[in-house]
């Protein structure tokens, strides 16, 4: 930096004082830049062979400055920033270099210093060129935004939508932008009903309508279950014996279940289980012959029963199992050939990304063009998410979907806030979108009435790019109360930033 001739004031003013102490922030800044430039490079240069879309590359570069900005605790210099009156930093996200650069900038203005040469304000259209390629990448996935609304809504069909076009033409009509089939459920005929009543309401209602298909994957859940009698509720106490194979007659075990993978071999003492989307939790006490006996830990008051059909997750176990089901395979050749996106679950490292590319180019040559959205919703793809957005964004258009039924169960209730948070800030940095899933606005999707916790989940939704709405009986209300309400958060939030429209509630 090159100081300026202003006369020198004693060292005992408040003006020099103020000024030794920004003289050490803009020190401090400095090196936090030098820092985060010159190792950032350093992952962009792990990175770079995976990257072949050039529009991705700066993306990138970007999210690897962001990735070691966040290894580094700066809530004492944004404390100091925000002192005197410049950014605290804490909405870079999309723009981690252009940020630093413009506040170290200021700092220097007001000490008085010339800027270095190679450091200045950031031009307007480069300071805010992260929001335009987020907002583009957005509308290549989901199409343009509706209703004056930044975000948009995706809605699950139910398998009664192959059987007539009505309730997707008053979805679409509402403000729904994208539907998801979900492959777990119906055959190809379906869905090819589904997709063509799917046309029929984007020509009605006038607007794009893009189609979600989302690979089951190799979900565990409970087959076979035996309990004492069908009034008897598991427990906290009881105990649950996973069978290996079949149900049998135990009379140690009158709470039993068969799987629908072979997870058993997997599990060693100690190691949680959770059923039911976490409504039981236990541990592995023992392992036997028959199979591994749970100690149950978790339950609603009174209990609960245990069910057939219910999700099975083991945050402790490494399953080893692909996240490609051999009925995945199969139902692939009609996805890839009719999808604008395939939901990809159960991702947890950049490896799986590229497993599915290469099944995506032995059925179409352009198949870059196709969407991706992976689901995030276990710890280890929380960990590993930098590189699973690189391997996929690097090649073909690219979201990432917050499955936080599964998450939750997987890292804990209480710690789903916080990664959904992080997992929104690296969507941002890599100029991704994000979807915003599981569970909104469910009271008010089946009985008809909204609780006020979900309101507000679905006004916190609005940081996301898609909101995704499940399958029920008032999902037409449901649309039509997101589409008003992410209309007026829009108006007061943008992502991080909050928007200070003038008020007249008070």
């Amino acid at each position: 930096m090159t100081q300026t001739t202003d006369t020198v004031e004693p060292l005992d003013s408040p003006l020099a004082r103020g000024k030794a102490s920004l003289t050490q922030i803009l020190k401090r800044l400095t090196q936090l830049r030098t820092e985060v430039a010159e190792d950032g490079h350093k992952i962009y240069h792990r990175w770079q062979h995976s990257i072949r879309r050039p529009t991705f590359a700066a993306s990138a570069l970007n999210l690897a400055h962001y990735q070691v900005l966040r290894h580094h605790d700066i809530r004492p210099l944004q404390r100091d920033l925000m002192s005197y009156g410049l950014s605290s930093l804490g909405r870079l996200e999309g723009r981690v270099l252009a940020t630093l650069d413009a506040t170290a900038t200021a700092l220097e203005g007001i000490l008085g210093l010339t800027p270095a040469s190679s450091l200045d304000f950031p031009a307007h259209k480069q300071f805010f060129r992260g929001e335009r390629k987020l907002a583009a990448n957005t509308a290549k996935l989901f199409g343009p935004a509706l209703h004056g609304r930044r975000e948009h809504i995706m809605v699950t069909l139910a398998s009664e939508a192959a059987e007539s076009p009505a309730g997707l033409i008053a979805l679409a009509k509402l403000g729904m932008n994208v539907v998801r089939i979900n492959c777990a459920h119906d055959d190809a005929g379906a869905w090819q009903a589904m997709i063509d009543h799917v046309r029929i309401a984007e020509a009605t209602a006038n607007h794009p309508i893009k189609i979600l298909m989302d690979i089951a994957g190799p979900k565990c859940r409970t087959l076979e279950v035996a309990h004492p009698d069908k009034n008897t509720s598991l427990n906290p106490g009881d105990c649950l014996l996973l069978c290996r194979n079949a149900l049998g007659d135990h009379a140690d075990f009158p709470f039993r279940a068969t799987c629908s993978l072979p997870v058993i071999e997997r599990l060693k003492v100690g190691d949680r289980v959770y059923v039911d989307d976490g409504r039981f939790g236990g541990v592995v006490e023992a392992l036997i012959e028959d199979g591994a006996v749970l100690r149950i830990r978790r339950a609603k008051v009174g209990g609960g029963k245990l069910k057939p059909e219910k999700g099975l997750n083991f945050p402790d176990t490494d399953l080893g199992l692909s996240p490609l089901t051999a009925k995945d395979l199969t139902d692939l050749d009609f996805v890839v050939a009719h999808a604008d996106m395939v939901g990809y679950s159960f991702v947890e490292k950049a490896a799986d990304i590229h497993l599915l590319q290469g099944e995506f180019a032995k059925r179409r040559s352009d198949w870059e063009r196709l969407g991706l959205v992976a689901k995030i919703e276990t710890p280890l793809a929380v960990t590993n998410l930098p590189e699973i957005i690189v391997a996929a964004a690097g090649h073909q258009p690219f979201a990432v979907m917050i499955a936080r039924g599964d998450l939750a169960v997987e890292i804990g209730f209480e710690r789903l806030a916080e990664m959904q948070e992080e997992i929104l800030w690296l969507c941002e940095a890599a100029h991704i979108p994000a979807i915003w899933a599981t569970q909104v606005l469910e009271s008010l999707i089946k009985t008809g009435v909204p609780s006020r916790g979900e309101m507000t989940d679905a006004a916190m939704s609005a940081r996301a790019e898609c909101v995704m709405l499940n399958k029920g009986p008032n999902v037409a209300e449901a649309v039509e109360a997101l589409d008003r309400l992410l209309w007026r958060m829009s108006e007061h939030q943008s992502k991080k930033t909050p928007q200070l429209r003038a008020l007249h509630s008070w």
